[in-house]
């Protein structure tokens, strides 16, 4: 189901389930900008679900004396404690008319009563898919361009897939530029190529596995390399920070799983569950803790906190290695 456009009345009640962060996230947002939309004073309360307490709620969806919508954001609602959670279930049976909520769940089993509960009491459910296929990402392309008013040739799509890799937030980044850099209706495949030469065959990813895998003058060189072709920084903080949960992900993951079961239980592919794997290979517990930490730091300096992006990114490079035990 699609999101509320802004300017139409949302539902009083929204579950947005799925794990497509980016997606997720704009599904959230789009039920917000509709419920300020139809009221511009309304009071925006965004909580983040293993710190709501009992009667949290109650207070929050209580009438102001001073009238007024209000908007409440519960993400990461898998995390509720089970007490919260029958408070929500038992709210969206009979939902104020002044209040519209939305919980952000990523699917799965953890707080799957919450899931079950709120869609009995007939709240509107937005479902998430994830985004597997090429042909999927393709239309995400081409829907980026049309969000933006312009348009994209399917040779165009095809190619700024290939240079800038298969992360939606990449993408989606990717497209912004293009809109903002480039004039006329459709975006072509020159004007692709124009602005990502050489990401075919360096991209954020390979900067990111490069690095990962402790292998330091490579990395370095591919960043500048990357930098110097007009990557985006941000992109290749984006690809550093992905390949650090990815690791994550797996050595949280029970060591019985292997192949499919692993890859079924992180979310990969079976290809990349099993690279991943690999790339564990002299990670601990604290070095991959500060690795994650220097890249959040990385991703604050190059929007904005720091002088030099550039000189940030190589920091972090160096600390990701650094931080790489058993080399």
């Amino acid at each position: 189901m699609l999101p509320p456009m802004a300017g139409t009345d949302p539902a009083l009640v929204t579950l947005v389930v799925g794990d497509e962060e980016l997606l997720a996230e704009r599904a959230v947002s789009g039920v917000v900008a509709a419920a300020r939309a139809a009221d511009p004073e309304s009071e925006v309360h965004d909580l983040l679900g293993g710190k709501v307490s009992v009667g949290e709620l109650t207070q929050l969806t209580s009438p102001s004396l001073f009238g007024g919508r209000s908007v409440i954001v519960i993400r990461s609602a898998q995390d509720l404690p089970k007490d919260v959670i029958a408070e929500v279930v038992a709210y969206a049976k009979q939902p104020s008319d002044d209040t519209v909520m939305v919980l952000a769940h990523p699917g799965g089993v953890k707080g799957k009563a919450l899931v079950d509960g709120v869609k009995k009491a007939k709240a509107q459910v937005i479902t998430i898919g994830k985004v597997t296929k090429a042909g999927e990402r393709l239309e995400f392309i081409k829907g980026e361009f049309k969000r933006a008013g312009r348009s994209i040739s399917g040779d165009a799509a095809t190619a700024l897939l290939d240079a800038v890799g298969n992360d939606l937030r990449e993408l989606a980044a990717a497209c912004s530029q293009l809109v903002f850099d480039t004039e006329g209706k459709t975006i072509n495949a020159s004007a692709v190529a124009r602005y990502h030469k050489g990401r075919a065959e360096v991209t954020g990813f390979n900067v990111a596995d490069s690095a990962i895998e402790g292998r330091l003058a490579e990395a370095l060189e591919q960043l500048r390399w990357a930098l110097g072709t007009g990557v985006a920084p941000v992109l290749l903080v984006s690809a550093l920070a992905g390949g650090l949960r990815s690791l994550a992900k797996v050595s949280s993951a029970p060591r019985s799983l292997r192949g499919g079961q692993l890859a079924s239980h992180v979310g990969m592919p079976p290809w990349k569950a099993d690279r991943v794997k690999r790339q564990l290979n002299g990670w601990g517990p604290d070095g991959l803790s500060k690795a994650i930490q220097a890249v959040a730091e990385a991703d604050e300096q190059v929007k904005g906190g720091g002088a030099d992006p550039a000189y940030a990114l190589e920091h972090t490079v160096q600390m990701i290695v650094a931080n790489r035990t058993g080399r």
